[in-house]
């Protein structure tokens, strides 16, 4: 993978300017999906992961694979099948009989960046493999703990619960993701330019990494630095509160999402180069955080997201 020389001492703007110069590559390649490729930068600078549910073939692989590469990260792709076993995704101890030791066999998970691509098409007992490695950046094989790589990211897709094959996510897995969205289909403006443009594959393998994962990891420091308001934070507990009535869904927030929440929108704030997160932050970030950790009250026929966007507007900004 091609990488950029990076000085040794950078100022924090030039890192930023880079950064914008990455978010702006993948837009070049994932044709017409801003919104969304801004949220996976929200996500991989909040410290969390990324859930993608849509059908096949509208580019969430190439998005893991753009984010991938302008960053430069190592990056792994594990295709999730009814008969994948826990070890295809954490590895496994191998004796070796020259040196009369067990010798661990590495699997994907060590990677900087991972594609769980239709992660609902596993069994349960295999989507909880990554559990340990998403919560807590290590993972535990045969009794001995081993650290992740940092950063550490993953994108994972799934297919809609109603396609032949799929196993639900389990709560305490969906609420390690801490955004969600769909891409959908293009726009025909951005459709015709894919099918009268390059190829998308030959244009990836073309791009060059922006950044370093070192830089990544200084970006993450500097969101946790965006300053939050007194104001900013009763608006967010404003939020989790009107989650929990009853009336709207059939639980509501928890603290780790609001926690997350704030995470998210200051990495917004980062991105469009300002110092302080603003109520509209966090009603661009808010329904990606809440889609898949609510389910609306039994009765409604609205879906989710049509809830969320009725309770932001019942929440007066400060």
């Amino acid at each position: 993978m091609n990488s950029t020389v990076i000085p040794a001492k950078e100022r924090p703007e030039g890192r930023h300017s880079r950064l914008l110069e990455a978010r702006a590559a993948v837009n070049n390649i994932l044709l017409g999906k801003e919104e969304q490729v801004g949220l996976a930068f929200c996500c991989l600078l909040s410290r969390g992961h990324l859930l993608i549910e849509d059908v096949p073939g509208v580019g969430k692989t190439t998005l893991a694979h753009a984010l991938a590469r302008v960053i430069g990260s190592d990056y792994q792709r594990v295709q999730f099948t009814s008969d994948l076993l826990p070890a295809d995704i954490l590895g496994v101890s191998i004796y070796k009989r020259e040196k009369d030791v067990f010798e661990l066999h590495r699997g994907p998970i060590f990677s900087q960046v991972i594609l769980a691509d239709e992660v609902n098409r596993a069994t349960p007992k295999t989507q909880s493999a990554l559990l340990e490695g998403m919560a807590e950046g290590q993972v535990t094989i045969e009794n001995d703990t081993h650290i992740l790589p940092s950063p550490f990211f993953v994108m994972a897709t799934q297919n809609p619960l109603d396609l032949v094959g799929t196993y639900p996510l389990p709560d305490s897995q969906l609420d390690r993701f801490l955004l969600s969205f769909s891409l959908g289909y293009p726009d025909p403006a951005a459709e015709r330019e894919l099918l009268v443009t390059e190829d998308r594959a030959r244009l990836l393998d073309r791009t060059q990494s922006m950044l370093t994962p070192d830089d990544v990891k200084a970006l993450q420091d500097d969101c946790e630095n965006v300053h939050v308001s007194e104001n900013l934070l009763d608006y967010v507990q404003a939020l989790l509160k009107e989650t929990r009535d009853e009336r709207w869904f059939e639980t509501g927030l928890s603290p780790r999402a609001g926690i997350a929440l704030l995470r998210a929108s200051r990495a917004l704030a980062f991105l469009d180069n300002r110092e302080f997160v603003t109520p509209e932050d966090v009603k661009a970030v808010f329904p990606g955080l809440a889609r898949h950790r609510l389910s609306p009250t039994s009765g409604f026929s609205q879906s989710p997201e049509e809830q969320i966007q009725n309770l932001l507007g019942q929440v007066p900004i400060p």
